[in-house]
């Protein structure tokens, strides 16, 4: 596929921009995944959103439909360790059934899933909140990783490394691709990011004001006034670091977190995730541990997902064309330091 922004990231994915719509918990549906395949970037069926592998199914037919032969993929989340009622090999029965080219793990190490997917011809792409994760990712054989940095919505780790250091250091570090995320919702940010010697790019945050993602309209126009400054971390305490919007669920996990440290079975009631989808079901957000990146400060307007992306392409172009102003004469010759 010929695109002005061709990377290892458009190749592994088949892809016209090296943009990736990584999987959004709730909401990530066919309806929404199909909308980015269409737009020229690739997104991911949230597996952990849907009760069963039979909805999983269901929704993988759904999306080969609506995608119209684009490439897709499955998001499997999983839990920092194994639970008993998670349902990880049933979702990846499904995916390998439905043929499905695509699955982005997060959550923990995809080791012990890896020989059956590979078996599948499955390519995996890991999400990693740091460098030594990432690397390790490398080690076990999957075939991309995402680092994320500490702006991102969801779980930036507990080392919170912002995203420009992350993929300074990410740049040279992979034989594999490598995306960056984390605060990234421009198209500058896009060049910028490649600058550092990233494949591509990995937006959440941005893309919760697309048409197609399901959540309610009065939750939608709330995001489009808020400011990078509108979101809180919270679960430090219990090493599980979460970026949210800053509601009435975050200042209470906080001040519960201050007077009892580490104890997540306090927490817990607070954060269930049936509070979430609830909210952008009813579009209160004052409840609910809601992910959120601070990417939202540019979540302008509510409008296609294709509109969204075409906006970053031309932001992209723009970035290449300011740049080409700036022409290098002479030669370093001493060694520098940043």
């Amino acid at each position: 596929m010929e695109t002005q922004f061709a990377t290892s990231v458009t190749d592994l994915f088949g892809t016209r921009l090296p943009i990736v719509a990584g999987g959004l918990q709730w909401l990530a549906d066919a309806n929404y995944v199909a909308a980015a395949a269409r737009a020229g970037i690739i997104g991911f069926i949230t597996a952990a959103s849907l009760p069963d592998g039979a909805s999983l199914r269901a929704e993988i037919d759904r999306c080969r439909d609506l995608a119209e032969g684009k490439p897709f993929g499955v998001n499997i989340s999983m839990l920092p360790k194994p639970a008993p009622d998670e349902k990880v090999d049933e979702y990846l029965d499904e995916v390998i059934r439905g043929r499905v080219p695509f699955v982005e793990t997060s959550g923990r190490s995809p080791e012990a899933y890896l020989p059956r997917l590979r078996d599948a011809g499955i390519k995996v792409l890991h999400k990693a909140p740091s460098l030594r994760h990432a690397k390790k990712a490398e080690s076990l054989g999957v075939d991309a990783v995402s680092l994320v940095g500490a702006e991102c919505g969801g779980h930036p780790g507990v080392d919170m490394v912002g995203t420009m250091i992350q993929g300074a250091l990410a740049g040279n570090a992979f034989k594999i691709p490598v995306l960056l995320g984390g605060g990234i919702g421009t198209g500058k940010q896009v060049i910028a990011a490649l600058a550092l010697g990233v494949d591509g790019v990995t937006i959440g945050t941005r893309f919760l004001v697309a048409d197609e993602i399901w959540a309610h309209g009065n939750y939608k126009d709330l995001l489009v006034t808020l400011r990078e400054a509108d979101t809180a971390l919270m679960m430090q305490s219990v090493r599980n670091t979460v970026r949210a919007l800053r509601n009435d669920t975050t200042n209470t996990v906080n001040e519960l977190e201050r007077i009892h440290a580490g104890d997540f079975s306090v927490l817990k009631p607070h954060v269930a995730g049936v509070l979430g989808k609830q909210a952008y079901i009813s579009g209160d957000a004052s409840i609910g541990a809601l992910s959120l990146g601070q990417a939202v400060t540019f979540a302008d307007r509510r409008e296609p997902l294709a509109t969204i992306v075409a906006r970053i392409e031309a932001e992209m172009a723009s970035a290449i064309e300011a740049l080409s102003k700036f022409q290098f004469r002479g030669q370093v010759n001493a060694p520098y330091i940043l």
